[in-house]
């Protein structure tokens, strides 16, 4: 980045001409004053190490040359060396307390940036009894909202960051960490020569390998590529292009692929989500239906906000809402990353209370999608450095975060959350669907609902390629998976993850699906009745609406819906049982446009078990509903 003159910075900010701030007090010493304006030049000319080593000169030639400390101070507060630039300014004050009130913003900033929040209250302070224009003032209570919040909490969390090793952190720069759902690689931005590219890591026996670029198209020497996310099953990157010729603003927002382990040519997401302006960092939720990311367009509440766009139903960006003031301040907002749970969200910003420039907080969603009130993550993980981005592991635990040291260096460090911020935890499936016939992968539709709600948490298409897809499931309810590929028929399966003993958070199948032949069964995993009873429940309505669509998509078919029940209790009482549940399902089926002539239904009792009846896990697994197709 540019290194821009101070004091011109200052005009901007304070409305103050800089041209008149330091010329009233020139140094009676010739040379000193001749540096001093040598450097003011070296200044202008962006020559920022030529500058400070006239201003050195010039205080060495009069010690007492508060113009020359002062600059030296701006200087060195805006290329972040804060300990230096709070000595020169101590020095200014000393000889020419009223040179300029400038003095005291810049040693309040320099003192809060070095976590000195006490001191830096008292220049603050002083400073906002000045007359100051409407942007200042704003900038002022900021910084003492900062100090305020900072010396009131001084509680840490129980754990600390671990700097993940050297094979992914270097003398470079290292950050926005994206990792798999199961955590096994890493994607991170890495700065080499003021150029980025994308470079990943493997976790194997609990080391990380060496950083490698991605290969295929995806990085570039020409261009700058970074802040980006990456979907959980690790194929499809989303990220941050600026300057490309197929831009539409200075920086937009691209995805690429990764077929046959080589990352495919970047895709400009287009409008509405790029425009001429500035798009980055998008996030994308673990369903792949909403996209969160950064930019200054017109309509924001700051210089640069959160936004989000909804894939429609036929495939499409919808138009991008701002998060709106929950969110969002009249200052920067950036590096979102919203969790699997798909309401927890993460970002980075300098605009809420924390403890000095980037922070990262946590905000979540309520059932009516309203964004609760930003918390700071607190200490360890924030400081009086820059917290630029955090990512959070599905199950909640581990977090990874992108994170200044005293140096001003961007290193990866990792950490086990605490309770306090953690978001709702998530299980996955990591799934393969493949013919059962010739074990040829299947680009399957895969949906996911949660049966009590009935509502669609997931919906996705198994990899062309390889049939592969990761499907999320928030812990805490039971659900239904659906895997559906035309001409074969459908797979239903169950995951209870409302039961409080449960532990698991992965969960690894092969999907194998039939071809509609005559012979071929389904299980409905997914129908529901209470105990000696025949009634269809409500949370049989996603097998039963997916059924339904099976049979008027293929219109020909005649099939047997078959009841099967465990051996507990008496024979003839699980036979009439079995019965009357095959005929409960075949009335919804006719009373929804299914002629009675392609439906048979039978009731089998205990007779045709597929798991042992000694355990609870094998009589759930009897107790089943079946099709058969007939013709």
């Amino acid at each position: 980045m540019k290194l821009l003159f101070v004091v011109i910075s200052f005009c901007f900010l304070f409305g103050i001409k800089a041209n008149l701030l330091y010329a009233q007090v020139p140094s009676s010493n010739k040379k000193a004053q001749q540096a001093y304006e040598t450097a003011n030049k070296n200044l202008r000319l962006q020559q920022t190490d030529l500058a400070i080593s006239h201003l050195k000169k010039a205080v060495e030639l009069d010690s007492n040359f508060a113009p020359a400390y002062q600059q030296l101070g701006d200087i060195h507060r805006q290329i972040e060396d804060y300990a230096q630039a709070i000595g020169y300014y101590k020095n200014v004050l000393k000889l020419a307390p009223n040179l300029t009130s400038l003095t005291k913003y810049g040693l309040g900033e320099s003192l809060l940036n070095e976590g000195k929040y006490q001191e830096a209250l008292t220049y603050f302070a002083d400073y906002a009894k000045n007359n100051l224009p409407e942007k200042s003032k704003m900038q002022i209570d900021k910084y003492i909202a900062d100090c305020l919040f900072a010396i009131n909490h001084t509680d840490q969390h129980k754990f600390s960051l671990q700097k993940l090793p050297a094979a992914i952190n270097t003398s470079d720069d290292e950050y926005f960490p994206k990792l798999t759902a199961d955590n096994k690689t890493i994607v991170f931005t890495r700065k080499v020569n003021n150029q980025e590219n994308f470079f990943e890591s493997e976790l194997r026996a609990n080391n990380w390998s060496e950083a490698k670029k991605l290969t295929g198209k995806i990085n570039s020497d020409a261009f700058n590529e970074g802040a980006h996310c990456i979907s959980p099953d690790g194929k499809y990157l989303f990220f941050t292009g600026c300057n490309r010729p197929n831009g539409m603003g200075s920086c937009d927002i691209y995805v690429s692929k990764k077929e046959n382990g080589e990352w495919g040519t970047p895709h400009n997401l287009g409008a509405p989500i790029n425009t001429k302006g500035w798009e980055s960092q998008p996030a994308i939720s673990a369903d792949g239906k909403t996209l969160y990311f950064v930019s200054n367009r017109a309509g924001g509440i700051g210089g640069y906000d959160i936004w989000k766009s909804t894939l429609n139903e036929s495939g499409k960006w919808g138009n991008a809402e701002n998060l709106g003031n929950e969110i969002n301040t009249p200052f920067d907002e950036s590096a979102p990353y919203i969790h699997a749970d798909n309401k927890t969200l993460y970002f980075a910003s300098n605009g809420w209370p924390g403890f000095g420039r980037l922070d990262v907080f946590l905000s979540q969603t309520d059932s009516l999608g309203n964004w609760s009130h930003p918390e700071n993550l607190g200490r360890p993980i924030n400081n009086h450095y820059n917290q630029t981005a955090i990512h959070v592991s599905m199950n909640g635990k581990l977090g990874y975060l992108a994170a200044q040291d005293s140096s001003r260096q961007l290193d990866i460090y990792t950490f086990q959350l605490s309770q306090l911020i953690m978001p709702d935890p998530v299980a996955y499936i990591q799934g393969q669907v493949l013919d059962a016939e010739n074990n040829q992968p299947l680009s399957a539709k895969i949906s996911v609902t949660n049966t009590d709600s009935q509502q669609v948490v997931y919906e996705d298409v198994a990899d062309y390629v390889d049939g592969k897809f990761i499907a999320t499931l928030p812990i805490g309810f039971n659900y239904a998976v659906h895997v559906q590929h035309q001409g074969y028929l459908f797979d239903s399966k169950q995951y209870a993850l409302d039961d409080p003993k449960f532990t698991n958070e992965k969960f690894e199948v092969n999907i194998l699906l039939q071809p509609i032949k005559i012979g071929g069964t389904i299980t409905l995993n997914n129908i529901y009745f209470d105990v000696n009873k025949y009634e269809l429940l409500p949370t049989s309505k996603s097998d039963l609406t997916l059924l339904l669509a099976f049979l008027k998509l293929n219109p020909g078919i005649m099939m047997e819906v078959s009841g099967h029940t465990d051996n507990t209790g008496k024979k003839e009482l699980n036979q009439k049982l079995s019965e009357n549940r095959a005929v409960a399902v075949g009335n919804y089926l006719f009373a929804n446009g299914i002629a009675k002539s392609s439906i048979r239904t039978v009731g089998l009792g205990d007779q045709k078990p597929i798991a042992t009846n000694e355990t609870s896990e094998g009589k759930q697994l009897n107790r089943r509903t079946e099709i058969k197709i007939l013709n």
